[in-house]
């Protein structure tokens, strides 16, 4: 795109009064107006011929492809002329909701046929943040006429929920079980699964020797067990109306997908295999079941891609879909809310049929706000009013996990802060009794 200045325009405007004026006072000089309007037109043509060509200029960007949120990343552009660079340009900036860049318009100047100029990428909100446009412009040598190009890149940028400080925690956690030989526990211990011989000493167990063994070594040998591997872990996270609600300043959902990618992080280091599974009136992702710590940063952007959501949880297409995708006995481990009994009967049902297969590990967010509510000093009838609200649902939910665990399942219940730990002791507790 090729068009006039600001400085073109004003000499333009300039132009007409003075040529006004002569044509009131000399009517035979009225020519000179339209003289003066083709000069400015003729030199903005000149201008536009002889600068730096559109055709002769690349830009390539240089963005991060995930950012967490409350995080910040740098977007490089860079601009880059075969020849007759101009001195200076201004770059511009476009993204979608999700994101914001400050500043979001940029100068640069060119050295050598190559100019760089940089911004910084803010995420507003979890999901798919997107450069959608890219805007370089110049002046011609004249200054009259902006030549200008646009990119379209339609970069991508997964937003993901920050996990950092939990990643920390997790990696203090396996630092500490190092230290008192936890984590060597899960490795080499009471498990079920054939590690070594190794000869007898004391305080092993006696029924662990090996007689055959012993026997051809003339020595006593122990067989030495770990626990099993390569157990998958699936998350099933309702991303429903009611999970989009927030809970101490954030989504449900959010919380949730802190503590799922923590856990995965955790369980994909100790040799099993992690999955994310995300349903509201219908299943919207399944990242599948993934292997090795290599596959963390994948989870991590299909769980950027779990957008909120308004609609009503299906739990029976929901949980039908995911047990039909599920090969083997798996752990899962959903992630849902429930405003009273009766709508979560279906949820119930449901559950109950994906345990006839699978280990179920079942999530409560404590609602402390709710707890609060029911326990504050009531000072007029609406205190009362509500703290007799709260304390209902407060009962309706102890019902409903008490259902679950009557089912079978093993529950969480933990304040949305400590939610991440508690269903890391919760897991690490399931292994150690070989539930999984």
């Amino acid at each position: 795109m090729i068009y006039p200045t600001s400085r073109a325009v004003l000499l333009m405007a300039v132009g007409a009064p003075v040529a006004l004026l002569i044509g009131l006072i000399s009517p035979g000089y009225w020519v000179v107006g339209g003289g003066w309007a083709a000069l400015i037109v003729g030199l903005v043509l000149l201008d536009a011929f002889i600068g730096p060509a559109r055709a002769r200029v690349e830009l390539t960007l240089d963005s991060p492809r995930a950012l967490g949120m409350a995080g910040e990343g740098a977007l490089k552009v860079k601009a880059v002329f075969d020849r007759g660079a101009p001195r200076r340009a201004e770059i511009a900036v476009e993204t979608n909701e999700r994101l914001v860049a400050a500043p979001d318009r940029l100068s640069a100047e060119f050295h050598a046929g190559e100019a760089e100029a940089s911004t910084t990428l803010t995420p507003l909100r979890r999901g798919e943040g997107e450069i959608q446009n890219v805007w370089l412009r110049w002046r011609g040598p004249l200054g009259l006429v902006w030549k200008q190009v646009r990119e379209a890149p339609e970069r991508k940028i997964a937003i993901i929920p920050n996990i950092q400080a939990v990643k920390d925690e997790a990696i203090r956690m396996f630092s500490r079980e190092a230290l008192f030989g936890l984590k060597t526990q899960l490795e080499t211990g009471d498990g079920s699964e054939f590690h070594a011989l190794r000869e007898l000493v004391g305080g092993m167990d006696p029924r662990t020797i090996d007689w055959k063994q012993s026997a051809r070594h003339t020595k006593l040998l122990a067989k030495e067990f770990r626990t099993e591997r390569n157990h998958p872990v699936v998350f099933a996270i309702d991303s429903g109306r009611l999970m989009c609600d927030p809970l101490l300043g954030a989504p449900r959902i959010d919380r949730a997908l802190n503590a799922a990618l923590l856990l995965a992080y955790v369980s994909l280091r100790l040799g099993d295999r992690a999955g994310i599974f995300a349903f509201d009136a219908k299943p919207r992702v399944f990242s599948g079941v993934l292997s090795g710590v290599g596959a963390f940063p994948l989870l991590q952007r299909v769980a950027s891609a779990i957008d909120y959501s308004t609609e009503e949880t299906n739990f029976t297409l929901g949980l039908t879909q995911l047990a039909g995708a599920l090969e083997r006995r798996s752990l899962v481990v959903i992630f849902t809310d429930f405003a009273d009994t009766t709508s979560a009967e279906l949820m119930l049902e449901n559950v109950a049929r994906l345990m006839r297969k699978h280990l179920v590990l079942f999530v409560v967010l404590r609602d402390e706000e709710l707890e609060a509510i029911a326990r504050r000093e009531p000072v007029d009838a609406d205190d009362v009013s509500r703290a007799v609200t709260a304390e209902a649902l407060l009962r309706e939910r102890e019902v409903v996990t008490g259902r679950l665990r009557r089912l079978g399942a093993h529950i969480v219940d933990a304040p949305a802060d400590r939610l991440g730990p508690a269903l890391i002791s919760a897991y690490l507790d399931l292994k150690r009794r070989e539930l999984m």
